[in-house]
């Protein structure tokens, strides 16, 4: 049965049991406080926990998920993945154990014929809590399992929690037996006695009780939840492996494709048996797992960077193409194996074929940037690594964990390749500096990101605070900047407190509130909370950290303030035009980028702040500039017509239906805001606020585009103000240019492209007296070249040069004048741009005798504080003192006396 197939017959059996069918979210997590998606049951999270309240009273998914945190293991067992996908039911206060139990067993039991997975039910066996018994009856009165076959364990083994007080429950974990060639029986309560023969596939989790303060699993049960719910989750790769009869996920339908391709391209077969054989199966399984993983990701919107999700899929991609260089393939590879990964995925996702030409561009582009690293990361590396063995004094040679690093952080080369090309030069990697490194760049990230979300508070308080509300705070800044406000809430120091007196620095929660929380890449509002009692508030942010709670950050100047004190809210009024002004623009702009460059150049952030616009969006290449002219001109021309600019509240269905378009990775609810520019010129969900006309905006300046990661550029804008400002700003430097040059305005790119070229040509000429004048020494150097031995060896000091470039024609031409009569060595050193280079070049003799290039250039590049390296007839190094040329030519005539013993 294919995975499609077993897909499809979960989500058709879980709709006839009256399950709202949940599309799969994206990998991106709704979830702020993680990078990925990483479980099915993340979407329902908050009905889970009961800070929302769900919309359908039990639902099923198949949710697509990424989790790397032992992506070490992947290859190496039978069920580590990055990517899988999660067949989940759920039932928010509606059915409970019995139900959840029978549904479990007749999905897995019932025939293929008969829409189920006809596994065996004498093979299924479950592991419960050991206080369960409700779990047990439901088992084995409910559906006649043998009760041989239930294994009861302690909480430390089968209790679900989220770590701190609130839900908890316990578990029915249901494995199924393979059979005794995976491993041995289970016997005395054991379902894991080794090997891989009792596969979990389905656990079964039961929100039953509230669990109080404590640690681990020590903590006490303060009694059982008013709405009990249940959250499943069933690997649907696990399932897939058990009915295609295969024996791991990596040779399912879905996966294995790659590895059949990876074998054609590697001339390796796939457990051909060894262990040569058995470490290239798991090189073919990473790249498998690895391919499919970036191609889902790049698929939800996210691109490599060197940080968060970015870096994890830079990750995978790198460690597929190593692995592939490993089997032997040193051509691109994933033009060859992405179209196999999508072909084989799209039957679940057919939005991987209308879209791979987007995923494909960012995949290929860091594919080619990585292979350049390897480049670029390796004569690095070697500089690196003969500086520790330098500084070793003899020693063992230690390559700094700082260095290690650098080389990841700044040039995105992977920890396991340092370790790997410093062990062959035998030097060690200090990687316990390495891993303490990359932890506290990770805590600060961590750190930043908190400080951001919740102003080091914990979240619990404001979850408290929401709870204790009668209604979500009600918004009415679309329609009014100051209102009538009572305190609901009062945080000091991320405590709650009833009261606070000035000076002090508070988060409040009102009834109501005219601001606008930051949200939607649109910058919070500012201004006042002026109290009955004379207590002012100058707000400085608003955040939302859980649902339906904003909290006014700022700063208590005057009075007291109490819980239940009324007052009067009031908000900059010009700041909100501005940002107002600047998130209208954005809109238009996005749509105006749809219309000029094509409608796959989709947003992936924005900063919408007082007359200044960030807006980022995904590119696989640089706009033009003659593009961005013609969006500048669109959007100014459209604005003039002083477009009506609308918003309507309708179901995601209509709004969709409409042709709205939506941000990649938000989380909309059923009902959602439609903000329209020109009637249908421009529509977009969107929660933020706006003009009433585009002619409010007054004119948009375009300052340029940039990239900012693999696949993402960015475009900075200026609005209103700023944008008169800046064009007055233009128009004064083209006065001062026109007056320099003495040209037109219109006259000024043909004069300053005439200069321009002037300069380069100037430039080319300066090049090529300086190359003449050294090249004239070829001919002296070639007729007195000393011998060493039978070899000739000319060891050359050029001095300045202009590149790398002069001192290889250099040896290049002495090499040719002196033929292949004898054995012939050359050398030649020199200083550019303050950095020490060196260039070898022999002739088929000196490489007939064992007399390489490479060798004579590491030797040399090594006293000049560097590495370096090359073909056997040319090799170039470099490195960092320039006072060593002298030593470093002397080396290699030692070196080629040493060789031929002379």
């Amino acid at each position: 049965m294919r995975t499609a197939e077993i897909r499809k017959r979960w989500l058709d059996y879980f709709e006839s049991k009256g399950h709202e069918i949940v599309p799969s979210v994206p990998l991106v997590s709704p979830d702020p406080t993680i990078l990925f998606t990483i479980a099915g049951m993340v979407p329902f999270i908050p009905y889970i926990l009961g800070t929302e309240t769900a919309p359908w009273p039990r639902a099923a998914s198949v949710q697509k998920c990424i989790r790397t945190n032992d992506i070490e293991n992947v290859g190496r067992t039978t069920r580590h993945g990055t990517f899988f996908q999660m067949n989940g039911n759920f039932s928010f206060g509606d059915y409970f154990k019995r139900e959840a139990v029978d549904f479990a067993w007749d999905l897995l039991t019932t025939e293929q014929s008969a829409g189920g997975y006809g596994l065996d039910g004498d093979r299924l066996w479950v592991t419960i809590w050991e206080q369960d018994d409700e779990a047990y009856d439901a088992l084995t009165r409910g559906v006649g399992l043998d009760p041989r076959h239930i294994v009861r364990l302690p909480r430390e083994e089968n209790f679900w929690d989220t770590g701190q007080p609130g839900p908890a429950g316990p578990c029915a974990e249901w494995h199924y037996d393979r059979g005794p060639a995976y491993g041995p029986e289970a016997v005395g309560g054991n379902v894991d006695p080794g090997g891989d023969r009792y596969l979990e596939i389905w656990n079964l989790v039961f929100d039953q009780f509230v669990r109080g303060e404590g640690q681990g699993k020590d903590y006490p049960l303060l009694g059982e939840l008013e709405h009990k719910s249940i959250d499943t989750g069933a690997g649907l790769e696990r399932i897939a492996y058990l009915l295609q009869g295969k024996e791991n996920l990596y040779e399912i339908d879905e996966v294995y494709p790659v590895i059949a391709t990876v074998e054609e391209m590697s001339g390796k077969r796939y457990g051909a048996g060894g262990v040569d054989s058995a470490e290239d199966d798991v090189r073919m399984r990473v790249v498998a797992d690895h391919v499919r993983s970036a191609l889902m990701v790049i698929g939800d919107g996210v691109s490599p960077s060197n940080e968060g999700r970015g870096y994890v899929l830079r990750r995978l991609i790198r460690r597929a193409v190593r692995s592939v260089r490993l089997l032997g393939v040193e051509d691109e590879a994933l033009p060859a194996l992405l179209p196999v990964s999508k072909d084989a995925m799209k039957a679940s996702y057919p939005e991987l074929e209308t879209d791979f030409s987007r995923i494909s561009d960012v995949a290929y582009g860091e594919e080619d940037a990585f292979r350049r690293t390897l480049t670029s990361g390796t004569t690095i590396l070697d500089t690196a690594v003969s500086r520790a063995k330098q500084e070793s004094g003899g020693g063992p040679a230690v390559l700094g964990g700082g260095e290690a690093f650098r080389l990841h952080d700044t040039y995105g080369f992977p920890i396991d390749l340092t370790l790997e090309m410093a062990a062959e030069q035998g030097v060690q990697v200090d990687e316990k500096a390495f891993r303490s490194l990359m932890a506290e760049q990770k805590q600060r990230a961590r750190a930043d990101a908190l400080a951001k979300k919740t102003g080091h508070a914990d979240l619990r308080a404001y979850e408290s605070l929401q709870k204790e509300l009668s209604a979500p705070v009600e918004f009415l800044g679309y329609t009014d900047v100051q209102a009538a406000v009572q305190v609901e809430g009062l945080l000091v120091g991320g405590v709650p407190a009833p009261t606070a007196t000035a000076p002090a620095d508070v988060e409040i929660v009102l009834d109501r509130t005219p601001f606008y929380a930051e949200a939607g890449g649109q910058l919070a509002d500012q201004g006042t909370i002026a109290l009955d009692s004379g207590a002012i508030v100058e707000i400085d942010d608003v955040q939302r950290p859980v649902a339906g709670l904003s909290v006014h950050r700022g700063r208590l100047v005057e009075g007291t303030v109490t819980l239940g004190d009324p007052g009067t809210a009031t908000i900059d009024t010009d700041r909100r035009v501005a940002i107002s002004r600047a998130h209208s623009a954005t809109h238009m702009i996005h749509k105006a980028l749809h219309e000029m460059v094509g409608p796959d150049r989709t947003q992936a952030g924005s900063e919408n702040a007082p007359s200044h616009i960030r807006f980022d969006f995904r590119s696989p290449s640089a706009v033009p500039a003659s593009a961005l002219s013609e969006i500048e001109e669109r959007v100014n021309n459209r604005l003039t017509e002083n477009l009506e600019v609308t918003d309507a509240t309708m179901s995601l269905a209509a709004a969709r239906e409409l042709g709205a378009m939506a941000l990649f990775g938000e989380k909309y609810g059923d009902n959602v805001r439609v903000v329209s520019i020109g009637g249908d010129w421009s529509r977009e969900l969107c929660g933020g606020t706006h003009v009433r006309a585009t002619g409010e905006l007054g004119r948009i300046a375009l300052l340029g585009e940039s990239s900012i990661g693999s696949g993402v550029r960015r475009v900075d804008a200026l609005v209103g103000e700023g944008a008169y400002g800046f064009h007055a700003k233009e128009h004064a430097l083209v006065g001062q240019l026109t007056g320099m040059l003495n040209a037109r305005p219109d006259e000024l790119t043909e004069r300053v492209g005439s200069l321009v070229a002037r300069l380069k040509e100037t430039e080319k000429e300066l090049a090529a007296v300086r190359q003449g004048q050294l090249l004239a020494a070829a001919g002296s150097l070639a007729s007195d070249a000393p011998r060493v031995g039978d070899v000739r060896v000319v060891a050359h000091d050029a001095g300045t040069v202009g590149s790398a470039d002069d001192l290889r024609a250099l040896a290049l031409d002495v090499r040719g004048r002196l033929g292949d009569a004898a054995p012939t060595v050359v050398a030649v050193a020199g200083v550019a741009n303050d950095r020490p280079l060196v260039v070898v070049a022999t002739n088929a003799g000196a490489r007939d005798a064992g007399l390489r290039a490479g060798d004579f250039v590491k030797a040399a590049a090594k006293t000049l504080g560097g590495g370096g390296g090359g073909k056997p007839d040319l090799a170039q190094g470099g490195g960092t003192d320039t006072s060593a040329v002298p030593a470093a030519l002397e080396g290699v005539t030692s070196a080629v006396r040493e060789a031929v013993g002379a």
